[in-house]
Parts: C-alpha cells; structure tokens; sequence
C-alpha cells in the first residue's frame, strides 16, 4: 500500500482563523469591483480596435483604388514580341493609322509614323490643308477600294475637282520589315473648270525614337530622308519627282521642305499649317507667275552625338516634303530598310505597277473564293462595292499604343492605367478612330471570314487589356493622338461599367470554322487556352457586377445620373445609348439584352472548356438557366406588349419643359440664367415593364434564345413585318413608330440616335436569327424564311443604294427615307453587308 500523506501543522501558530474572522481589509480587496478602471481598459482597447479599423481600412482602400488599374495576373495571350518585325514580318508596317487620310505605321510602341497632306493652291479659302480623316471637309468620297490587310492597298479621294488615288505595296526582306512604296496619283474631273494646281506634303515623324536626316539637292528639293531606329535600324525614305504618263513634270513643280521637332503627333497638323506662308513664286506651264502658299523651312539646333537613337527629348523629329505640281501627275515615295541586303531591284516605276497589279489579282481571287457573290448574282459594281466595305474596315485597321484613363468608386481622381497596346478595327475613320469593345466582336465576325488570324490577335488584344476583376475598358483612347479626337466627357472609363460581350460572338465564329476547316485546329486551339483564364475572369465580373434584383436577371450600370435633364436617361454602356429605358433608374431594373449576352457567353465559356477539356458544367448549367424560355417569359415578357421588355421604376408621362426662372421684377432678364429644357414627370412612375417596343424587345431572338417552337416567335415575327413598327423598305427601325419616344429628342442638344434609325449590326443578328429559324423545323420555320429573304434584300440595296449616291457606307440610315445618317465613313458593323451578301451566318 502506498504512505498516507500526513500534513504538518506549525505547533506554535494555532489553529487557521476562520474566514470570517480574516482581516476586514482583506476581505473588502478581493471583493472590490473598479468601475473607473474598467471604463479606461474598455476606451483604451477601443481605441486600438478603431486605430486597427481605421488602418485596415485605409488600407483595404487603397488596395481597392489599386485594383481598378492592376492588370489581370495570368500571363499574357500575346508575347510581349508578338507584333515585333521578327515574329510577324508581314503584320509590322501597315496603314494603321485610320485616323488619316493616308499614312502608315509599325505594329510597335514609339512606331516612326509617315503619312501625307496636301491642299488645293489658288482656291478661294487660304488653307484647305487635309490631313486627319474629317466630316467637315466634306469631301466627295474617300476610302480603300482594295486592301488585303497585309501586302497593299488602293484608295480613293475625291474632292470637288479631283480625285487622289494613293496605293501602296510592301515587301518582305532583312530584319526590319522590308521595304514599301506609295505612289499617289493626282487626276483632275472632267467638270472642273481647268487643271487644279495641288501640294502634296510628304512626312515622316520619329515620335521620340531615333532620327531622321534631311538631304537636300539644288538647295531646295528634299530628295531623301535618312534615319534609325530601335525597331527599323537604318533607312532611308526616297521622294521621287511627279510624272504624267511617260512625260516628268518636274520641271513644272516647285519644291519646299520643313524640318523641325514636334511635341506630339497630334500636333502635325498645327505645326505645318503653322509655317505656310506665302512668300513663293510658282510657274505653271502657262508662264504665269503667281504666289502660292508653302511650308518654311527650319533647322533644328544640332545634336550634340548623332549616333544616339534613343534620344531623351521629348521632342521628335519631324521632316515634311513639299511638292507643288499641277494636274495629272504622279509621285511615288519609297522606304528602303538597309537590313534588306538581297533586294532584287527597287520597288517602283514598272517593277511596283508589276507587283501591285499581281496583289490586285490575288485579292480578287481570294474575295471571289470567299464570298462568291458573282454566283449569288450580284452585279459588278455591287461585288466592287463589296470589297470596298471589306477593305475599308481592313484598311481601318489602327494599331494604338498608350494608357486609358479610369476610375473607380474608391478613386478620387482618374488614373492612368497601365500602358498597354491595342491591335483594333475601328468604327469610323473620321468620328471614332480608336477601340470601341462591342463593336470589335461584329467586326471580326467579318474579318474572321478573310484572316482568321486578324481576329484572334485583336481578341488577345483586347483581353490583354484586362485588369485583375476582369473588367475590360469599354473604349480604348490610348496615346494623345487618339486622346485628340475624343471629347473629354468620354475619355475617363468606370470600372463598373460593361459593354455588351461582342467578342463571344466572334469566338463562336472561329469555334464554328473548326468544324469544316480542321487545319485551323493548329492555330486556334492554342489560343483559346491562353485565352481561357482571363475568359473565365471576364465572365465571372459580367455575373457579379452586372447582376439583377432577381436570380438570373441581369441590369446595366453606367446609366445618366442627372435625370432631370433627359427625357429618358440614357444607357451608353448597353451599347443603345438612347434607347429607351425606366424612366427612374433603379436598382429594381432589369434588362433583356443583357440577360440574353449573358446566355449567349455562358454556352459559348462551355463550348470552349469543352474543347479544352476544362471544367465545364458550371458554365453548362448556367446557360441552361439562361436559356429556359420560361424563366426569360417570367422575367421579361410584358403581356400588355405581348414583346419582351425591359423592368423597372418606369413611367410613359414624361416631356421636355422649359425651366422656370424667377426674375426679380425690375430685374434685367440676361442677367439671369439661360432657361434650360427639363424633364416633366406627369404621373409617378411605379415598377412595371418598360413596354418599349424595339431592338431590345427582340433580342431572345436576335441572340437565338427562344426555342423553335416558342408561341413569343409568333408576336415578334408579326411586329417585325408590321410597317407602323419595325418594318421598313430598308430595314428594322431601332424603335416601333408607336412609341411614345419614337424620334423624340433626350434633351434641347441631343438628337434621336437609338429610336427610330435603322442600324445594321442588329439587322443583321435579325437576319441571321431569320436565317436560322427559316432552316429549323418549327410551326413558323416558313415565315421566317419569307421574311429572311425580304428583309435581307432591303438591307443590301439600300446600302448599296447609298453607296452609289453618297460615296460612302452610314453609321445609320433613316427609316422613313433609307438615307444614310450619322457619321461616315462608317465601315465597322455596317460593313457585315458584306456577309448579308454573301449569306455568310
């Protein structure tokens, strides 16, 4: 057994004291409660608590501000030396200036840019110097009327007395992109009054990269340019002397030359327009002496080392030619790069007619293989007409490089995001010369049909813009020369802010050319899987921030804030600007196109995990939801409109009123205010469907949503054919001609843009979705059909028509006319005639 532990008492200390006999003062320690004490420990810790808050939430701030202008983290779809001269020889000098009336560029960030201006002399305004593509010139006609988007390109001008013709061709050779050659050609019309005299100012610009050296012969005639740079190494621009046919006219022409330093190639234009003066003397053949206006020359102070092609200045060289001739002549210019070492023979007279005239053959076989229209029995002239729109929108082709302006909710000025580069059709040279992101998807869907690889370096482009919440900026204004032709309203982008998912579309294209064009497997498998992550992301931000007050609805943000000044706030960031909308917008809005770009995504994201072998089934069941025509008859159908709407705060008892101000009487009245025009509200608006007839209305059948079967394709085919809706002789009018909005103008300043015009990148989703409802088994398979037919021919004899007339493809037409409206050119999406044409869906 283990011992008994025993305790030992202290003899001498007597027994313990009870408890309560314990010191009193003891006693009352222990059971003592410091209220002060504890008040101070309480404030003390929540002052730690809020210090800590208050960091973590500063910095949770900052780290939010950031995150608009942080790029997204999975590595690039492009190497970062994709559009180098090495890689992609071809691709490297192209007219990707579309901003111009005639210039190219490298596919490079600081590209030495070449372009040209000229004037009409003697005319009876002092300067008529052309140079940026403007409506205000209000010329006859221009743009390319062959292009290939990689070898040549031929263009027409037209002014008033004569017309430019300016081609060029490129070939390949050395390290640097080889050589190219214009040659522009000057003809006067048969009803000018006698033979225009013409300059033509010839540049080339460094852009803060490299040098260029003038050479000059007899004192006055600028014979060449000579120069470096990182991308172009050594080269030399050549100007040769104007010719008619065989004969020269040079010794008819008078030369001039600039050469100084510019601090932007948005200031070209003012920096020659500034140096014109009027202190030369010109000899036409007729003897006569007569002054006309020319550039002065300048000199730069010389550089201290010539042999240092990265100059730090900000400055850059700057070299115009000037030649002043009368017409008919030609000019051509040559660019050699010192790389090309093996050169056959140079690149002009004969030898360029030779190559050009066997470029012009290659592209008519290649246009005839592609969309054969001469089969489906168009004329010649609508097949030339045809492969202008094609060209024009291959010849529109920009290649921008700088950083977008953006802002969050957590930001309290705009930032500048990272520099980046945009490889991007444009919609119009002359109105929208930059990236527009629901506009590209309809342009490739075009440019896929010709070079599939066009599309999918614009579409890595435009992704790898992405920042890391996968948000994209809905419009591209990157560098200052871009940044020059844009209102400074629309330069800042909000990263809140979506634009339709157009690129899904153009995907679907490429998806859809594996199943009958397998060799492209090579290409476009690899792509898509670089692709994919930042797919995943840029959809993911779609469903989160873009998320209705219901599951599975979906609401734009981005709408007009000042209500009050719109007779129906606007949606810029829906792609229909004006259309109408609630009239109070709210967070219980709830959008039919989007939910139908949504669904349209999410069955594409599945297709192509498929292909990949990638989780898929999220995706799957997503566009499953999307698509379920009783969810989407749930959500959106409006039995009063029998039509899909929109939902939201809406009431129809708006008008614009002018605003009241109060004079003191005896008061002059201009010393008040200007009374402005505003929103009247009649009646309060309740949450109800919009009943806004249009675009909008069709679009689950523009998008293919609704099944074959689906009663709702009954109501909506019968409102496309009704004339006092959508139907006109030239194509769907945007909104019906019964709504109460119907070319109703938003504000004194602000015409109808979205509310009665006939756009035609809608008609032709109406004509594809025609199209494939017209081949699919279904109780109205046969008015589909019928419809398809007639609506398709209405669309491309009016645009055809106004071609013809105007010279040019609209950014619009009217519906009650069919004349082209708006800006022009505009060959973005009112190019997919082209494929209306070609019955290419």
């Amino acid at each position: 057994m283990g011992r008994q532990r025993k305790r030992v008492v202290n003899s001498d200390a007597g027994p313990p004291p009870r408890r309560d006999e314990r010191p009193p003062a003891l006693h009352r320690k222990k059971k003592k409660f410091d209220i002060g004490k504890i008040f101070i420990n309480i404030s003390i810790g929540l002052c730690i608590f809020s210090l800590i808050w208050f960091f973590y939430a500063l910095y949770m701030h900052s780290a939010l501000a950031k995150r608009v202008m942080t790029l997204h983290p999975s590595p690039s779809v492009l190497d970062v030396d994709s559009s180098s001269a090495k890689v992609s020889p071809q691709r490297f000098w192209g007219s990707y200036r579309p901003q111009v009336y005639f210039g190219m560029k490298t596919r490079s960030p600081r590209s030495m840019v070449t372009g040209m201006m000229w004037m009409r002399q003697f005319s009876d305004t002092d300067v008529n110097l052309r140079h940026t593509c403007e409506q205000g010139d209000r010329l006859q006609g221009y743009g390319w009327l062959m292009h290939d988007g990689l070898t040549f390109g031929v263009q027409e001008i037209k002014e008033s007395d004569f017309t430019l013709t300016t081609e060029f061709v490129k070939r390949m050779g050395g390290d640097h992109g080889g050589d190219w050659t214009w040659r522009i050609t000057a003809k006067q019309h048969s009803s000018a009054p006698q033979p225009p005299v013409i300059s033509l100012m010839f540049y080339a610009a460094a852009d803060t990269q490299g040098f260029l050296e003038a050479h000059v012969e007899d004192k006055k005639r600028l014979a060449s340019i000579t120069g470096f740079s990182e991308e172009l190494g050594n080269f030399k621009i050549t100007f040769g002397k104007p010719v008619t046919g065989e004969v020269s006219s040079a010794k008819y022409a008078s030369y001039n030359h600039l050469q100084t330093v510019s601090p932007g190639l948005e200031k070209l234009t003012d920096i020659v327009r500034q140096s014109l003066n009027r202190r030369f003397v010109y000899s036409p053949p007729s003897g006569e002496k007569r002054h006309y206006i020319a550039v002065d020359t300048y000199k730069p102070p010389q550089r201290q080392n010539q042999q240092q092609p990265a100059d730090p200045r900000k400055e850059s060289d700057f070299v115009v030619h000037q030649v002043t001739v009368q017409t008919p002549f030609q000019i051509e210019v040559l660019f050699e790069s010192a790389s090309f070492r093996s050169r056959p023979n140079q690149l002009v007279g004969a030898v360029m007619t030779q190559e050009l005239e066997q470029r012009k053959a290659e592209f008519d076989e290649k246009f005839k293989k592609t969309f054969g229209l001469e089969e489906k029995g168009f004329k010649a002239s609508q097949v030339r007409f045809a492969k202008a729109a094609l060209s024009n929108m291959l010849g529109g082709m920009g290649y921008f490089y700088g950083q977008s302006v953006v802002k969050s909710v957590y930001n309290e000025y705009p930032l500048l995001y990272p520099e980046g580069a945009l490889f991007t059709a444009v919609p119009s040279r002359s109105f929208f010369p930059r990236g527009f992101l629901w506009d590209e998807g309809f342009h490739q869907l075009l440019l896929s049909k010709w070079d599939a690889q066009v599309t999918r370096e614009s579409i890595s482009h435009w992704v790898d813009l992405m920042n890391i919440e996968g948000w994209i900026p809905r419009e591209q204004i990157l560098g200052d020369e871009a940044r020059s032709k844009v209102p400074a309203e629309f330069v800042v982008q909000h990263n809140e802010n979506a634009n339709p998912p157009t690129l899904f579309l153009a995907l679907q294209e490429l998806i859809e050319q594996l199943s009958f064009n397998p060799d492209q497997e090579e290409s476009t498998l690899p792509f898509l899987r670089r692709l994919f992550p930042r797919l995943k992301t840029w959809f993911g931000w779609y469903n989160v921030t873009q998320a209705g007050p219901k599951p599975n609805s979906y609401r734009w943000r981005g709408r007009d804030k000042d209500t009050n000044l719109f007779l129906n706030p606007k949606t810029l960031t829906s792609g229909l600007d004006d259309y109408p909308r609630a009239s109070h917008p709210s967070v219980e809005e709830r959008h039919v196109d989007l939910h139908c770009w949504m669904a349209l995504a999410s069955g594409i994201m599945a297709q192509i995990a498929r292909l990949l072998g990638e989780e898929h089934h999220v995706f799957q069941l997503t566009h499953q939801a999307l698509t379920n025509n009783s969810l989407l008859n749930e959500l959106h159908w409006s039995e009063t409109l029998k039509a899909f709407s929109d939902f939201g705060n809406h009431t129809e008892n708006v008008s614009l009123q002018q605003e009241k101000v109060y004079v003191p009487p005896g008061q002059p009245r201009h010393q008040y205010p200007v009374a402005r025009l505003v929103r009247a509200v009649g009646s309060e608006p309740k949450l109800r469907y919009v009943n806004a007839l249009g675009y909008v209305s069709l679009f689950p059948f523009l998008l293919r949503i609704l099944e074959p079967d689906s009663p709702k394709l009954e109501p909506i085919l019968r409102d496309m054919r009704d004339p006092n809706k959508l139907w006109t002789p030239y194509g769907l009018r945007s909104l019906s001609k019964a709504d109460p909005l119907y070319m109703k103008r938003n504000t004194k300043h602000d015409a109808p843009y979205w509310r009665g015009a006939v756009w035609i990148n809608i008609n032709y989703l109406a004509v594809t979705a025609l199209h494939h409802y017209g081949n699919t088994q279904g109780p109205y398979q046969e008015k589909a059909a019928a419809l398809y037919e007639e609506l398709r021919t209405n669309i491309v004899t009016n645009v055809y028509r106004q071609y013809v007339e105007t010279g040019y493809v609209w950014e619009q037409y009217s519906d009650s006319s069919g004349r082209g409206q708006g800006s022009h050119p505009f060959t973005g999406w009112s190019a997919l005639t082209v494929l209306m044409m070609a019955e290419q869906y």
